[in-house]
């Protein structure tokens, strides 16, 4: 309606007139939107733009990483050492002390790297690093920076400092508006590692973010690392460049432009960076990470597992839109392959376990041939995405009637690891992602057991031949499990779930620590045909 079909209908009622403006600023809007889509549609990320190709820094065996692990020189090069980081606040603190005892080069590659006080304490950390003469080359991908363009800029400002988003939106302040562009932006870099001086690296399946360490006054995950040294650190520093020089991984200045006021704009982040450290110097959770300094020893060399070993990882053409040409750069290969090689247990652990037709199939091949598979994973007390719940749950009774034991974590319970002062009351959730094979092979890394991590996202991790670690977190799970979570069965054709509370057993009937609404939920999402997306 136009302004004067307004003005015309006033003496019929002030109401017209309000319904009018009302109109008149709705259509406003969709224009403004339809020309904000029109131009969107129009803004690419050019991937062809040159930019420096680099390679990690070799010779540090003169760094004091590389003197401290001198004695270790002389260990068979199909061997590397491991020290697993189950506790919350040990992994950061090997991420901070790695960092302040860098002296050339810091390579860190996350899925997400949060606004918030982890994220802040990690970025300061890079930052003190990068003052030092550390280079630093930090690759993020894109799918969660949003409202940190103008963060990332000022980190991306330090001279010291090189910052490449893999896979970025074209349209930074509207992401929902490259939409027509989804085939591509729905490959993301799932990866995590940090190495430092190519001497030490971090794997696993830790983002930056207060729940993975911690400090979410809500939920807390469940998570794992292994702090590594030997050969598999410049395994990984190969991996890491493949990724850096890819195509996908574009410099932040070539998708952002914040070219003004760049000093102040940098002065200020480092103000506030500071300043948000400084915030929780004095609580109890410092307290804590002090206390792990402490406590904490990077090169206690007698604490690290020496195995044969094997990094594994998606090639970053993976992130193209056309399909790789061989299996073998997929990281499936091997990870299917060694689970098709367990000859009688294989106890898998992922926070989202989706498994289409085939998986059913070739799991329940592998039981029938007398191996015992047990799943830990979320259930619906414990999911933090009711669509990937929507995607797990038909697939429990096919494999139950297989044999297949499935055990759901436990929402109102800390699971190893995960306590600090001031989050006792936060909502537990499983998200290692790790694998144990006949008590002797142990893999951990992204790897989620979802088409998502299999066909769309690229991930890493390791393929450890120990039987010292499979068997000791193996008993652990199984030891932690009547209290920790609820072990799913058969009743008839009806699911049940049984756990020990207060000494005793319980068994529910319908899915435990849900509300009707929850469950509702739960439900609809299954009847969505995307279980290929999750």
């Amino acid at each position: 309606m136009s302004a004067g079909c307004a003005m015309s209908g006033m003496q019929s009622s002030l109401s017209k007139v309000n319904l009018a403006r009302a109109s008149l600023t709705a259509a406003a809007r969709g224009i403004v939107l339809c020309l904000a889509l029109a131009l969107t549609a129009c803004a690419t990320v050019d991937f062809q733009s040159p930019k420096t190709v680099s390679t990690a820094t070799l010779d540090t065996y003169d760094t004091r990483l590389g003197k401290a692990l001198t004695p270790t020189r002389s260990k068979p090069n199909h061997l590397s050492g491991f020290l697993m980081l189950v506790n919350s606040i040990d992994a950061l603190t090997a991420r901070l002390m790695l960092a302040e005892r860098a002296e050339r080069s810091i390579d860190a590659q996350y899925y997400m790297v949060s606004d918030d006080i982890i994220g802040r304490v990690f970025l300061q950390s890079l930052m003190l690093a990068a003052d030092r003469g550390v280079q630093v080359r930090l690759l993020i991908d894109d799918q969660n920076t949003s409202g940190m363009d103008t963060l990332l800029a000022a980190v991306a400002d330090h001279p010291n400092i090189s910052l490449r988003l893999f896979n970025p939106y074209a349209s930074r302040k509207f992401r929902a508006m490259d939409v027509w562009d989804f085939s591509r932006l729905n490959r993301r870099m799932h990866n995590k590692s940090f190495t430092i001086d190519n001497q030490v690296t971090i794997v696993g399946g830790r983002n930056i973010a207060t729940e993975y360490f911690a400090l979410n006054p809500d939920y807390n995950f469940g998570d794992l690392d292994t702090l590594a040294i030997g050969p598999v650190v410049r395994d990984t520093s190969i991996m890491f460049d493949r990724f850096w020089n890819h195509e996908r991984a574009v410099p932040f200045t070539h998708v952002v432009n914040h070219a003004d006021d760049k000093g102040e704009r940098y002065r200020e982040m480092r103000e506030n960076l500071a300043s948000s450290v400084q915030e929780i110097r004095n609580t109890a959770y410092a307290d804590a990470v002090r206390e792990s300094y402490e406590e904490f020893s990077l090169f206690q060399l007698d604490d690290y597992i020496w195995a044969p070993y094997e990094l594994v990882y998606d090639s970053p053409d993976k992130a193209l839109t056309r399909s790789l040409k061989s299996k073998n750069d997929l990281i499936t290969t091997p990870l299917v392959a060694e689970a098709r090689n367990a000859e009688t247990e294989l106890l898998i652990i992922s926070p989202y376990f989706v498994a289409l037709k085939p998986g059913i199939e070739g799991i329940s091949a592998l039981a029938r041939k007398g191996v015992q598979i047990d799943v830990v994973t979320n259930g619906l007390a414990a999911s933090d995405h009711l669509l990937v719940y929507g995607g797990y749950a038909p697939v429990r009774k096919p494999l139950l009637r297989e044999g297949v034991r499935f055990y759901e974590v436990r929402g109102d319970i800390t699971l190893a690891g995960t306590r600090s002062a001031g989050t006792d009351d936060a909502k537990s959730s499983l998200h290692t992602k790790a694998f144990i094979a006949d008590r002797r092979y142990f893999f951990l890394g992204s790897f989620n057991w979802d088409p998502r991590s299999a066909n769309i996202n690229t991930e890493m991790g390791i393929l450890i031949d120990a039987p010292d670690i499979a068997d000791r977190y193996a008993s652990l799970i199984y030891q932690l499990a009547p209290t920790t979570s609820y072990e799913v069965f058969l009743e008839g054709n009806s699911l049940r779930w049984r756990t020990v509370e207060d000494g005793k057993e319980v068994i529910y009937s319908t899915e435990p620590e849900s509300s009707w609404w929850t469950r509702t939920q739960g439900n609809l999402f299954r009847l969505l045909p995307i279980r290929s997306q999750l």
